[in-house]
């Protein structure tokens, strides 16, 4: 396939559909999600609807001082891609967390949707 038609997203737009998903509400977990989308967290590991996972996003802004320190973003198709980094913010409890997180998006004709999310809490000494 020839470089002209892939489809191509920029680490800033990546990284900014990422913080919104951290801040966001459920009207952006609706707009933002395909159809369908396999989530893994410690405490849930299913393929949900956009209806249900946009559900979860009922406090938005729980998280301050977000920052992500990226790994990694590959491409394995013209419409799918996956990144993984690092994430540390501060709950709204002021509790810190700390995550190794990887999100895939898939491209449909209204953008990028995320298809997978996974996060995996790293104990920090």
């Amino acid at each position: 396939m020839s470089d002209s038609k892939r489809i191509t997203a920029s680490k800033k737009e990546l990284l900014e559909l990422e913080r919104g998903f951290w801040t966001g509400d459920e009207a952006y977990y609706a707009a933002n999600v395909d159809a369908e989308c396999l989530v893994a967290f410690p405490q849930m590991a299913q393929a949900i609807n956009n209806a249900d996972l946009a559900k979860t996003a009922t406090k938005p802004n729980k998280w301050r001082d977000l920052q992500i320190d990226l790994k990694g973003i590959i491409e394995p198709g013209s419409d799918i891609i996956m990144l993984t980094y690092e994430a540390r913010a501060i709950r709204e409890n002021g509790e810190h967390y700390t995550a190794l997180v990887s999100t895939g998006y898939v491209h449909r004709v209204n953008g990028w949707k995320m298809m997978f999310h996974s996060q995996t809490p790293i104990e920090v000494a």
